[in-house]
């Protein structure tokens, strides 16, 4: 099992992605259609919700494979 990881910024914050632990849920997709889009490339498009929205969305993760990490403000 791979313990890659994929980050997306959207200025505020970096959304963190590891396949090796995705359940394929879906709640991301059903939840932000408009960042989580399977057949993208990237799948991931930060900058078309709020950071709140991101945030509550991370936290629906059930197997963790969503994080996020606060960016410094310099």
């Amino acid at each position: 099992m791979s313990d890659k990881k994929y980050r997306y910024n959207n200025g505020e914050l970096t959304i963190v992605w590891q396949p090796s632990l995705c359940s394929h849920s879906g709640k991301c997709v059903k939840t932000l259609p408009q960042v989580y889009n399977p057949d993208a490339k990237p799948w991931i498009t930060t900058g078309v919700a709020t950071t709140d929205e991101l945030i509550r969305q991370i936290n629906l993760c059930p197997s963790g494979a969503l994080s996020y990490e606060w960016n410094d403000k310099e």
